[in-house]
Protein backbone atom coordinates (compact mmCIF):
# COMPACT_ATOMS: atom_id res chain seq x y z
CA UNK A 1 0.00 0.00 0.00
CA UNK A 2 1.50 3.25 -1.05
CA UNK A 3 1.23 6.30 1.72
CA UNK A 4 1.34 9.65 0.57
CA UNK A 5 2.82 12.81 1.17
CA UNK A 6 1.86 15.79 -0.41
CA UNK A 7 3.96 19.08 -0.47
CA UNK A 8 2.92 23.24 -1.14
CA UNK A 9 5.98 24.77 -1.45
CA UNK A 10 8.50 27.07 -3.50
CA UNK A 11 10.79 25.91 -6.08
CA UNK A 12 15.13 26.15 -5.73
CA UNK A 13 16.57 25.12 -8.55
CA UNK A 14 20.18 23.55 -6.76
CA UNK A 15 18.18 21.04 -4.91
CA UNK A 16 19.13 22.56 -1.67
CA UNK A 17 15.85 23.35 -0.65
CA UNK A 18 12.37 23.46 -0.85
CA UNK A 19 9.74 21.92 -3.49
CA UNK A 20 13.20 19.49 -4.07
CA UNK A 21 14.13 18.60 -1.14
CA UNK A 22 10.40 17.75 0.45
CA UNK A 23 10.40 15.12 -2.52
CA UNK A 24 13.79 13.59 -1.60
CA UNK A 25 13.17 13.54 2.05
CA UNK A 26 9.29 11.93 0.99
CA UNK A 27 11.38 9.03 -1.01
CA UNK A 28 14.01 8.39 1.25
CA UNK A 29 11.09 7.56 4.10
CA UNK A 30 9.11 5.52 1.93
CA UNK A 31 6.58 7.95 0.94
CA UNK A 32 5.05 8.73 -2.26
CA UNK A 33 5.45 12.98 -2.90
CA UNK A 34 3.84 14.76 -4.80
CA UNK A 35 2.97 18.22 -4.45
CA UNK A 36 2.65 21.96 -5.63
CA UNK A 37 4.83 24.44 -6.26
CA UNK A 38 3.76 28.31 -4.73
CA UNK A 39 6.73 29.70 -5.92
CA UNK A 40 10.02 30.15 -7.73
CA UNK A 41 13.21 30.97 -5.46
CA UNK A 42 16.60 30.89 -7.80
CA UNK A 43 19.85 32.26 -7.08
CA UNK A 44 22.22 34.24 -9.19
CA UNK A 45 25.42 33.28 -9.56
CA UNK A 46 26.46 36.72 -11.12
CA UNK A 47 25.21 38.66 -8.46
CA UNK A 48 27.20 37.22 -5.20
CA UNK A 49 24.10 34.14 -5.52
CA UNK A 50 21.48 36.50 -4.21
CA UNK A 51 18.06 35.30 -4.60
CA UNK A 52 15.65 36.00 -7.15
CA UNK A 53 11.80 35.49 -6.06
CA UNK A 54 8.79 34.52 -8.48
CA UNK A 55 5.55 34.34 -6.86
CA UNK A 56 2.99 31.43 -9.00
CA UNK A 57 -0.29 32.79 -10.26
CA UNK A 58 -3.04 31.84 -7.80
CA UNK A 59 -4.89 30.47 -9.78
CA UNK A 60 -2.18 28.19 -11.30
CA UNK A 61 -1.47 26.99 -7.57
CA UNK A 62 -5.49 26.49 -7.55
CA UNK A 63 -5.08 23.96 -10.34
CA UNK A 64 -2.35 22.26 -9.25
CA UNK A 65 -4.10 21.48 -5.96
CA UNK A 66 -6.87 20.82 -7.32
CA UNK A 67 -4.70 18.14 -9.25
CA UNK A 68 -3.02 16.80 -6.86
CA UNK A 69 -5.84 16.25 -4.18
CA UNK A 70 -8.08 14.33 -7.21
CA UNK A 71 -5.07 11.93 -7.54
CA UNK A 72 -5.11 10.49 -4.28
CA UNK A 73 -6.95 10.30 -1.08
CA UNK A 74 -4.20 12.76 0.95
CA UNK A 75 -4.33 13.26 4.38
CA UNK A 76 -1.07 14.72 4.81
CA UNK A 77 1.04 18.13 3.96
CA UNK A 78 3.31 20.01 4.48
CA UNK A 79 3.63 23.66 4.19
CA UNK A 80 6.98 24.90 2.90
CA UNK A 81 7.22 28.83 1.38
CA UNK A 82 4.44 30.67 0.73
CA UNK A 83 5.64 33.83 -0.27
CA UNK A 84 2.35 36.62 -0.61
CA UNK A 85 -0.62 37.07 1.03
CA UNK A 86 -2.35 36.16 -2.35
CA UNK A 87 -0.59 32.76 -2.35
CA UNK A 88 -1.52 31.96 1.27
CA UNK A 89 -5.03 33.00 0.81
CA UNK A 90 -5.60 30.41 -2.12
CA UNK A 91 -3.82 27.83 -0.21
CA UNK A 92 -5.49 28.29 2.84
CA UNK A 93 -8.93 28.33 0.72
CA UNK A 94 -7.70 24.77 -1.20
CA UNK A 95 -6.64 23.12 2.25
CA UNK A 96 -10.41 23.68 3.42
CA UNK A 97 -11.75 22.01 1.07
CA UNK A 98 -10.84 18.60 2.76
CA UNK A 99 -10.20 17.28 6.05
CA UNK A 100 -6.52 16.76 7.03
CA UNK A 101 -5.21 14.67 9.72
CA UNK A 102 -2.01 16.49 9.26
CA UNK A 103 -0.89 19.57 8.20
CA UNK A 104 2.96 20.33 8.79
CA UNK A 105 3.79 24.54 8.40
CA UNK A 106 7.07 25.63 7.94
CA UNK A 107 6.62 28.93 8.50
CA UNK A 108 8.52 31.02 6.67
CA UNK A 109 8.06 34.82 7.29
CA UNK A 110 11.09 35.94 4.90
CA UNK A 111 11.53 35.04 1.35
CA UNK A 112 15.01 35.84 0.14
CA UNK A 113 14.49 38.91 -2.57
CA UNK A 114 11.16 40.71 -1.18
CA UNK A 115 10.74 43.78 0.42
CA UNK A 116 10.67 43.88 4.32
CA UNK A 117 7.01 45.18 3.65
CA UNK A 118 5.92 42.39 1.93
CA UNK A 119 7.44 40.16 4.61
CA UNK A 120 5.65 41.82 7.24
CA UNK A 121 2.36 41.03 5.24
CA UNK A 122 2.79 37.49 4.48
CA UNK A 123 3.73 37.53 8.14
CA UNK A 124 0.62 38.89 9.33
CA UNK A 125 -1.49 36.33 6.62
CA UNK A 126 0.34 33.37 7.73
CA UNK A 127 -0.56 33.80 11.31
CA UNK A 128 -4.48 34.77 10.02
CA UNK A 129 -5.03 31.99 7.60
CA UNK A 130 -2.11 29.18 7.91
CA UNK A 131 -1.46 28.50 11.40
CA UNK A 132 -5.34 28.17 12.36
CA UNK A 133 -5.41 24.99 9.96
CA UNK A 134 -1.85 23.61 11.26
CA UNK A 135 -1.47 20.82 13.04
CA UNK A 136 2.25 21.19 13.69
CA UNK A 137 4.54 24.04 13.09
CA UNK A 138 8.30 24.11 12.77
CA UNK A 139 10.02 27.64 13.52
CA UNK A 140 13.50 28.29 13.06
CA UNK A 141 15.00 30.44 15.59
CA UNK A 142 14.86 33.95 14.28
CA UNK A 143 11.08 32.70 12.93
CA UNK A 144 10.13 31.34 16.88
CA UNK A 145 11.37 34.88 17.91
CA UNK A 146 9.21 36.36 15.43
CA UNK A 147 5.89 34.67 16.13
CA UNK A 148 6.49 34.33 20.33
CA UNK A 149 7.60 38.02 20.49
CA UNK A 150 9.94 36.98 22.69
CA UNK A 151 13.55 38.87 22.53
CA UNK A 152 15.96 35.98 22.46
CA UNK A 153 16.26 32.51 23.28
CA UNK A 154 19.47 31.41 24.91
CA UNK A 155 18.04 28.26 27.49
CA UNK A 156 16.22 25.54 26.45
CA UNK A 157 13.18 27.12 29.26
CA UNK A 158 12.86 29.90 26.12
CA UNK A 159 12.89 27.44 23.48
CA UNK A 160 9.60 25.63 25.48
CA UNK A 161 8.36 28.84 26.08
CA UNK A 162 8.55 30.54 22.71
CA UNK A 163 7.13 26.95 21.28
CA UNK A 164 3.74 27.08 23.91
CA UNK A 165 3.56 30.67 23.11
CA UNK A 166 3.58 29.87 19.17
CA UNK A 167 0.95 26.99 19.59
CA UNK A 168 -1.25 29.88 20.82
CA UNK A 169 -1.61 30.56 16.85
CA UNK A 170 -3.29 26.70 16.24
CA UNK A 171 -1.13 24.29 15.88
CA UNK A 172 -1.40 21.16 18.16
CA UNK A 173 2.69 20.61 17.84
CA UNK A 174 5.50 23.08 17.54
CA UNK A 175 9.09 22.39 17.29
CA UNK A 176 10.89 25.02 17.66
CA UNK A 177 14.53 24.73 15.68
CA UNK A 178 17.48 26.08 17.72
CA UNK A 179 19.77 25.86 14.87
CA UNK A 180 23.31 28.16 14.67
CA UNK A 181 21.72 30.77 16.60
CA UNK A 182 20.96 28.76 19.74
CA UNK A 183 23.99 29.27 22.44
CA UNK A 184 26.62 26.37 23.27
CA UNK A 185 27.48 23.47 21.26
CA UNK A 186 24.53 21.30 21.01
CA UNK A 187 22.00 21.77 18.11
CA UNK A 188 18.79 21.75 19.90
CA UNK A 189 15.43 21.42 19.22
CA UNK A 190 12.53 21.76 21.26
CA UNK A 191 8.85 19.85 20.95
CA UNK A 192 5.61 20.92 22.60
CA UNK A 193 2.79 18.43 22.59
CA UNK A 194 0.48 20.33 23.98
CA UNK A 195 1.55 19.83 27.85
CA UNK A 196 5.14 19.19 27.67
CA UNK A 197 8.20 20.33 25.98
CA UNK A 198 10.84 17.73 25.31
CA UNK A 199 14.00 18.33 23.52
CA UNK A 200 16.21 16.70 20.65
CA UNK A 201 19.65 16.98 21.38
CA UNK A 202 22.60 16.17 19.13
CA UNK A 203 25.99 17.85 18.78
CA UNK A 204 26.60 20.71 16.23
CA UNK A 205 28.36 19.57 13.21
CA UNK A 206 30.82 22.31 11.91
CA UNK A 207 29.78 26.09 12.65
CA UNK A 208 28.01 27.12 9.51
CA UNK A 209 24.56 26.71 8.39
CA UNK A 210 23.60 24.53 6.18
CA UNK A 211 21.10 24.94 3.42
CA UNK A 212 18.24 22.96 3.35
CA UNK A 213 18.34 21.39 7.15
CA UNK A 214 14.68 22.88 7.88
CA UNK A 215 13.21 21.97 4.96
CA UNK A 216 14.11 18.28 5.62
CA UNK A 217 13.30 18.28 9.55
CA UNK A 218 9.66 19.39 7.89
CA UNK A 219 9.33 17.29 5.54
CA UNK A 220 10.26 14.20 7.52
CA UNK A 221 8.16 14.97 9.94
CA UNK A 222 5.26 14.81 7.81
CA UNK A 223 6.53 11.56 6.03
CA UNK A 224 6.40 10.16 9.19
CA UNK A 225 3.06 11.26 10.46
CA UNK A 226 1.83 9.81 7.19
CA UNK A 227 3.00 6.47 8.25
CA UNK A 228 1.14 6.44 10.98
CA UNK A 229 4.16 7.55 13.52
CA UNK A 230 3.51 9.71 16.67
CA UNK A 231 4.57 12.71 16.83
CA UNK A 232 8.00 12.13 19.18
CA UNK A 233 8.60 9.51 16.84
CA UNK A 234 8.47 11.40 14.13
CA UNK A 235 10.54 14.49 15.38
CA UNK A 236 13.71 11.26 16.28
CA UNK A 237 13.43 9.99 13.13
CA UNK A 238 13.38 13.56 11.33
CA UNK A 239 15.94 14.81 13.70
CA UNK A 240 18.24 11.96 12.95
CA UNK A 241 17.76 12.33 9.48
CA UNK A 242 18.89 15.64 9.22
CA UNK A 243 21.65 15.18 11.61
CA UNK A 244 23.11 12.47 9.17
CA UNK A 245 22.26 14.34 6.14
CA UNK A 246 24.27 17.24 7.73
CA UNK A 247 27.26 14.88 8.60
CA UNK A 248 27.37 14.13 4.86
CA UNK A 249 26.55 17.30 3.23
CA UNK A 250 27.15 18.70 -0.62
CA UNK A 251 29.69 20.92 -1.74
CA UNK A 252 29.41 22.61 -4.75
CA UNK A 253 29.81 25.47 -6.32
CA UNK A 254 27.59 27.68 -4.13
CA UNK A 255 28.66 29.84 -1.08
CA UNK A 256 27.25 26.94 1.29
CA UNK A 257 26.94 23.66 1.51
CA UNK A 258 23.25 21.75 1.79
CA UNK A 259 21.65 18.80 3.72
CA UNK A 260 22.01 15.19 1.74
CA UNK A 261 19.00 13.26 2.09
CA UNK A 262 20.55 9.95 1.06
CA UNK A 263 23.06 9.73 3.49
CA UNK A 264 20.02 8.19 6.19
CA UNK A 265 20.87 5.04 7.86
CA UNK A 266 17.66 4.55 10.28
CA UNK A 267 18.13 3.02 13.04
CA UNK A 268 16.08 -0.31 14.16
CA UNK A 269 14.73 1.62 16.89
CA UNK A 270 13.01 5.02 17.58
CA UNK A 271 11.77 4.38 21.01
CA UNK A 272 14.48 5.54 23.00
CA UNK A 273 13.73 8.21 25.30
CA UNK A 274 14.59 11.90 24.22
CA UNK A 275 17.66 13.25 25.92
CA UNK A 276 15.71 16.00 27.65
CA UNK A 277 12.69 15.71 28.68
CA UNK A 278 10.91 18.60 30.84
CA UNK A 279 7.48 20.95 31.70
CA UNK A 280 6.73 23.75 33.11
CA UNK A 281 4.79 22.37 36.04
CA UNK A 282 6.13 23.03 39.38
CA UNK A 283 7.69 20.30 40.81
CA UNK A 284 6.14 17.72 44.01
CA UNK A 285 8.23 16.57 47.04
CA UNK A 286 10.95 14.25 46.01
CA UNK A 287 10.59 15.25 42.37
CA UNK A 288 13.15 16.92 40.27
CA UNK A 289 13.84 19.99 40.61
CA UNK A 290 11.62 22.13 37.82
CA UNK A 291 12.29 23.09 34.75
CA UNK A 292 15.32 24.50 34.51
CA UNK A 293 16.47 20.88 36.20
CA UNK A 294 14.74 18.12 34.07
CA UNK A 295 11.16 17.68 35.54
CA UNK A 296 9.07 15.40 34.85
CA UNK A 297 7.24 13.39 31.96
CA UNK A 298 5.53 10.96 30.54
CA UNK A 299 8.52 8.22 31.11
CA UNK A 300 9.01 9.43 34.36
CA UNK A 301 11.43 11.69 36.07
CA UNK A 302 14.18 12.65 34.12
CA UNK A 303 16.65 15.31 35.37
CA UNK A 304 19.34 16.43 32.94
CA UNK A 305 20.33 14.46 30.15
CA UNK A 306 20.01 10.99 29.98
Amino acid sequence: MVTYAYTIAGSEATGGAGFQVDLKTFHELGTYGLGTLSCIVTFDPKDNWNHRFTPIPPHVIEQQMEAAMGHADLDTVKLGMLGTPETIDVVAKGLKKQAWKNIVLDPVLICKGQEPGQALDTDNALREKIFPLATVATPNYFEAVTLSGMDTLETLEDLAEAAQRISELGPKYVVVKGGMDFPGDDAVDVLWDGEQATAFTVPKIGTTRVSGAGCTLAAAIAAELAKGSGIHKAVRIAKDLVTQGIDAQVKANTPFNTVWQGAFEPMEDYTFPAEVDYSDAEPEDGECGGPGEGGCGPDGCNCGKQ
